[in-house]
């Protein structure tokens, strides 16, 4: 701080191109020279100067239109989804759980462990090859009408718009003193929106603890850690739809930044007309506009008072459009009143605008060769991760070697090494297992060979594998498990190895 205050300082003296002190490489001063200070207001003591740019809040405006409902459509969707999931049951277990603590994932019928981390790999990179697919095919949808922080900014935005009005009474509300009016209203906004917000941050927890337990710990006031993160998801939210809205697209979301990596010409985009619409201004539905060298465009600015993050569209393609259409609804509904045609503001590409193509060109160039490559990628995936749940043997088996008794002579002239197997049932039923081995001659089991473990349950057994002693040469020799779920066909091999001492 101290550095920037007085680098702000030097500014107000010197000129800085290779003359301030303060670029000068080390030990090598540069020659100052001062200049007549910059004509400005004395800062006053304790002032503090900025640096940077003071940010407007965007009063968005209340649009009606097919891009609109379609926006509600998947706000509907997504928190039915989102807020519905962890309450339905499958079994005699919430449908949809990540049981951190006890290290299983409980997703409809599966029951996933730490072992089965690559599905969760094979997830990640689905979802990304279809944001790579959906971007190149039609621009930010996603950030349009699914992304978290779109649904939740549009759920807050419709409570402030009952509570406090439409774009100009909010306005107004705002730019007036503290009354009566003012206040109440205020605090019936707030009060729903961290409503809103808890109980979001109480159904996100409740994915991870099951939501009836998590709802009675919090209800008798237990459970530090679940209060903890029930708040602090709940404060994200509240913070992010309340308050940071369209900063957190601008500035602190990565997609915006790499999202034109994605783009290409025949991307499909939110676009201005420009060569329909300009010379843009106001007039009359009278007036013959294009007798005067008019666009269609009559300069009403509604398209930048409904963007909820106040750009203006008719500056061209930009970073901070998020593909929600709004602008698009607006322009229409200013068309139909002036009985121009609609589309001033349409989805098209970029080729589409610059050529003048029809809706059928235009769809003709989705199936370009990117997309073409991303959707085969993609759809092989798909197959190839079904097709490995479906096949998938709900057993799992970890083979540890016991290190307090590496191999060791018994009686009966044996030689014996003792083995711990964590043995994972991952079906909803008791199941019963027999564990073999093989690989070196007279080798056997001499544990008890069959053992039973809960539905969704895991547990640690010790095996003790016999030979008779000098049966086998000295050294490492390899040898499998094999662990059988009788009345089932799931079968699973394990390897590891058997010590004979010299």
């Amino acid at each position: 701080m101290a550095l920037c205050a007085i680098r702000l300082a030097l500014t107000r003296h010197y000129l800085f191109e290779d003359r301030c002190p303060m670029n000068a490489p080390h030990g090598k001063p540069r020659k100052v020279i001062p200049i007549a200070p910059v004509a400005s207001e004395p800062l006053a003591e304790g002032e503090i100067v900025s640096l940077y740019e003071a940010q407007k809040k965007i009063y968005p405006r209340s649009i009606s239109g097919f891009f609109a409902r379609w926006r509600w459509v998947m706000v509907f969707v997504t928190q039915l989804v989102f807020y519905g999931l962890p309450w339905l049951e499958w079994g005699q277990r919430q449908m949809v759980l990540f049981d951190l603590g006890a290290r299983r994932f409980y997703i409809f019928g599966l029951v996933l462990y730490p072992q089965d981390f690559i599905y969760l790999t094979g997830l990640l990179i689905i979802s990304a090859l279809s944001l790579f697919l959906f971007t190149a095919v039609a621009g930010r949808l996603w950030c349009g009408f699914a992304c978290p922080q779109t649904v939740y900014t549009e759920i807050f935005m419709w409570i402030e718009h009952k509570v406090e009005g439409d774009r100009s009474a909010r306005l107004r509300l705002d730019a007036s003193g503290w009354t009566f009016e003012k206040i109440w209203k205020k605090t019936v906004k707030q009060s729903l929106w961290i409503a809103v917000s808890a109980w979001t941050g109480f159904t996100f927890v409740g994915y991870f603890v099951p939501i009836r337990e998590l709802g009675a710990e919090l209800m008798a006031w237990q459970g530090t850690w679940q209060i903890f993160w029930v708040i602090f998801y709940g404060f994200a939210t509240y913070g992010n739809a309340g308050f940071l809205r369209e900063q957190v697209c601008k500035y602190m979301c990565p997609y915006a930044r790499f999202q034109s990596a994605m783009f290409d010409k025949d991307t499909l985009i939110v676009t201005y007309d420009e060569a329909r619409g300009e010379p843009r201004g106001p007039r009359t539905k009278a007036v013959d506009y294009k007798a005067k060298g008019l666009g269609d465009c009559i300069d009403c600015t509604l398209c930048v008072q409904v963007c909820p993050v106040g750009i203006d569209i008719r500056d061209g393609l930009q970073y901070e459009c998020i593909g929600c259409g709004l602008c698009v609804d607006a322009c229409n509904t200013v068309m139909d009143k002036m009985h121009y045609p609609r589309g001033l503001i349409r989805f098209s590409t970029q080729n589409g605008v610059a050529r003048g193509w029809g809706q059928s060109q235009i769809l003709r160039r989705v199936m370009r060769p990117r997309v073409l490559l991303y959707t085969g990628v993609l759809v092989a995936l798909c197959v190839g991760m079904l097709a490995s749940l479906v096949m998938r043997t709900p057993l799992k088996v970890d083979v540890v070697r016991d290190r307090a008794a590496l191999s060791r002579i018994v009686a009966g002239g044996k030689l014996e090494n003792i083995y711990r197997l964590q043995i994972m049932n991952a079906t909803e039923q008791p199941q019963r297992y027999r564990v073999g081995a093989r690989g070196l001659e007279g080798l056997e089991v001499v544990s008890d060979p069959e053992l039973e473990i809960d539905a969704a349950q895991s547990r640690w057994v010790a095996v003790r594998l016999q030979i008779p002693y000098g049966s086998a040469q000295p050294g490492s020799h390899p040898v499998q498990f094999d662990i059988e779920a009788l009345g089932t066909a799931a079968l699973v091999t394990e390897k590891s190895v058997f010590l004979v001492p010299r």
